[in-house]
């Protein structure tokens, strides 16, 4: 029989309610296109790194809709009555494991031995903190069923030697304790190397190899400290052999030395390293002893005393055909190094790279490797019975932070992605994210249509990073680029908060109806400060002028000021401005008060034309405040909408309110003097009475000798102009007959 799913609605949409276990049991059944999640990152999640790890199967640090589905199936299949994930999530009951199968047995003696382990033999259960005690405790065993086998795992100072040769020279792994060691393959691959690397020196040995033994090596050092000085001197000299001219140039020119005069010289003559090693001529030989540049004269010697005697016999000079002779004998030496294995066991001493060579040695090393093995059946169980505790605490909670937002839309605790409480403007915003790059992830998130604020934190660790929090109640007024805040994260720790960016839009449909009013006195604050402003410099650079002048005519001097002069058309511009605004103003007002009663409904009209269009486009934007994009430009896969209503946005951020039963003093020492409203109020109604009488508004209301046209005659406004009635026309006269 199908298992019959429960829905909910929330963020409007319909999200499936995993609450059971039989719900985890069959989440494979559900359709993925009814999740409202199908991937999201490991590091965006708040629940145990432990859990997380156990299931990320591929362990590339995202969470999958597959591996969650695979996580659920063997618990649930590892388990006598899976609603036990949704009763008694905490501690794992040793009863209800399910024991009809080996695998099942196998982890059911893994967890009662477990217990044993812990000195709670007696216990039914088995909570994290006991499983992740015993873990431990074996991880730190010397054999731990991983094939990793620790240098202190050997038995004797011979092994333990030759293993810690093998993990100092070689790609070593590291074992479930946390210390590095060698594998089969490790051991193989580093004798290998050795092996290669013994042969290699096995070849050394050869006399034509070596032509000078044991002392080659220094010999063919001391040959390499000169070679590039010896042949630079012996090209100079085939130079000058081929054109005498260039011998000037060849030999250093003697102001070069004028530099090296006119200071303290070194004994070695060090300043002059860079000249010739000895002076050029054409044809010549290398002087060994007198001649040479005193910078080389140590190396030349040592090539002397090492290479040249031993081989040549004694010399005072090398010619040419000599040099290229002695670099000959070297020739074998060098393609002997030229063939060294890369390895690093290559870098081992000589003598323990052949001791290395002792078969019974590796013997030894490969049976401890196979003694960890052998613990690995032990080792997997442990495994298994650890990854069962785990989620047998936390895969519902996964489920309902993945598979649907239940967790966050019931609003009694803080969901999965939630990163903690920002503190600003005297609000507490529950909606923050982690964010790594907020610049990459405001492209994204702007599709929220949430008001964001992006903040970078610090603790008193120093430690810094990215968070964004929405501001979904109150106003926006006071949040700007670099107001400070406080956040505290899921552990309760508190960080220094700076906000660096912000992305605008709508909080509640509320601060929309003042939003224009706002935008008007900005607007005439800002344009009353630029004015000012230019009228301040105005004002200044006539005050410096006049001073000028007064300085000028003291001397006598032309001041080439010339008087202002007022322009007449500019006048009357001004003066017909003024008349059409005042006819403009008036014509307002009488139509305003020629609503009579309905002067209130006109109020309201005036109002609504100027904040409706507002309000209503904050009334929509909100209704498409989504948290899916902010979600989604973190690397999360949402499959839904996941929308944040008005009475939702409201409960995500908190507005400081005083708490019930408060007492208030309202008496205030520094408070600012207080205003006659009432007599603001009570000049702005004679004004609008008086205005209404003026227009014959009131006539109809008042005594004939009150009213406007009977008291102001013609010049009422109201006056009707009656034209006077015509005379009479006189009858014709009778006619005579």
């Amino acid at each position: 029989m199908a298992h019959k799913w429960r829905f909910f609605r929330a963020g409007g949409v319909d999200q499936v309610q995993v609450n059971t276990g039989a719900d985890l049991s069959h989440l494979g059944e559900l359709d993925q296109k009814l999740w409202v999640a199908l991937a999201c990152p490991v590091g965006d999640l708040a629940l145990d790194p432990k859990t997380l790890q156990l299931i990320d199967a591929d362990g590339d640090r995202r969470i999958r809709a597959q591996e969650l589905i695979a996580a659920t199936r063997w618990v649930t299949g590892s388990l006598k009555d899976p609603e036990s994930l949704a009763r008694s999530p905490e501690a794992l009951a040793v009863e209800n494991i399910a024991d009809d199968t080996e695998e099942g047995k196998e982890l059911a003696n893994t967890v009662r031995a477990l217990l044993t382990a812990s000195g709670k033999s007696d216990a039914k259960s088995l909570s994290v903190s006991d499983v992740a005690d015993a873990a431990q405790a074996f991880a730190k065993q010397a054999f731990n069923g991983d094939g990793i086998v620790p240098a202190a795992s050997a038995g004797n100072d011979r092994a333990r030697a030759a293993l810690a040769d093998v993990i100092a020279h070689s790609d070593a792994p590291t074992d479930r304790g946390g210390e590095q060691g060698v594998s089969a393959d490790t051991l193989k691959a580093f004798f290998a190397e050795v092996d290669a690397y013994v042969e290699w020196l096995e070849l050394g040995a050869d006399a034509d190899v070596r032509p000078l033994g044991d002392a080659t090596e220094a010999a063919h050092a001391a040959l390499l400290a000169v070679r590039a000085k010896v042949d630079d001197y012996f090209g100079r000299t085939r130079i000058a052999v081929y054109d005498s001219r260039s011998l000037e140039a060849l030999n250093i020119a003697q102001t070069e030395y004028v530099p090296v005069g006119v200071k303290d010289v070194a004994a070695n003559g060090q300043e002059i390293a860079h000249f010739p090693l000895a002076k050029i001529e054409p044809g010549a030989s290398l002087p060994l002893g007198q001649g040479v540049n005193p910078a080389w004269a140590a190396r030349v010697d040592a090539l002397k005393a090492q290479v040249l005697e031993p081989l040549l016999g004694p010399e005072e000079r090398l010619t040419a055909e000599g040099w290229s002779a002695l670099q000959g004998r070297f020739a074998a030496y060098e393609a002997w190094l030229a063939k060294k294995p890369t390895g690093l066991a290559s870098a081992l001493p000589a003598e323990r790279a052949r001791a290395l060579k002792d078969q019974a040695l590796r013997d030894e090393l490969f049976g401890l490797v196979a003694k960890d093995e052998a613990e690995r059946p032990h080792a997997s169980s442990l495994d298994k019975a650890e990854k069962l505790v785990y989620l047998h605490r936390d895969l519902l909670k996964l489920a309902q932070n993945f598979v649907s937002f239940r967790t966050f839309y019931s609003g009694r605790e803080r969901a999965a992605f939630q990163d903690g409480s920002l503190f600003i403007d005297q609000r507490e915003c529950e909606l923050v994210l982690r964010v790594d790059d907020p610049a990459q992830h405001a492209v994204l998130a702007s599709l929220s249509k949430c008001f964001l604020m992006y903040c970078k934190i610090r603790n008193a660790k120093g430690e810094t990073r990215n968070i964004v929090a929405a501001l979904t109640n109150g106003s926006s007024d006071n949040i700007t680029v670099g107001r400070n805040g406080v956040f505290y994260d899921r552990k309760g720790d508190d960080w220094d908060v700076t906000v660096t960016k912000v992305v605008d839009g709508p909080i509640s449909v509320r601060a929309a109806f003042w939003a224009p009013y706002k935008k008007v006195v900005r607007s005439i604050e800002e344009y009353v400060t630029k004015r000012a402003a230019a009228a301040e410099a105005e004002s200044d650079q006539k005050l410096t002028g006049a001073v000028e002048s007064a300085q000028s005519a003291a001397v006598g001097a032309p001041t080439g000021v010339k008087p202002a002069k007022i322009d007449v058309g500019v006048v009357a511009a001004l003066g017909v401005a003024v008349g059409g605004i005042t006819a403009a103003i008036g014509a307002l007002l009488q139509s305003f008060f020629g609503l009579g009663i309905w002067m209130p409904l006109g109020v309201l009209g005036i109002v609504l034309v100027i904040s409706g269009p507002s309000m209503a486009i904050a009334w929509l934007k909100l209704r498409q405040r989504n948290l899916a994009p902010l979600l989604d430009a973190n690397g999360w896969a949402i499959n839904k909408d996941a929308k944040l209503n008005v009475r939702f946005g409201e409960a995500l951020t908190r507005v400081a309110a005083l708490p019930p039963g408060s007492m208030r003093d309202l008496v205030d020492p520094f408070a600012e003097k207080r205003k006659p409203v009432w007599l603001y109020v009570l000049l702005c109604v004679v004004f609008g009475l008086g205005l209404g009488w003026y227009l014959g508004k009131l006539d109809g209301y008042l005594p004939g000798h009150l009213r406007s046209v009977q008291v102001l005659g013609d010049a009422a406004p109201a006056k009707v102009q009656i034209a006077p009635e015509a005379p009479p026309a006189e009858a014709p006269p009778e006619a005579t007959p």
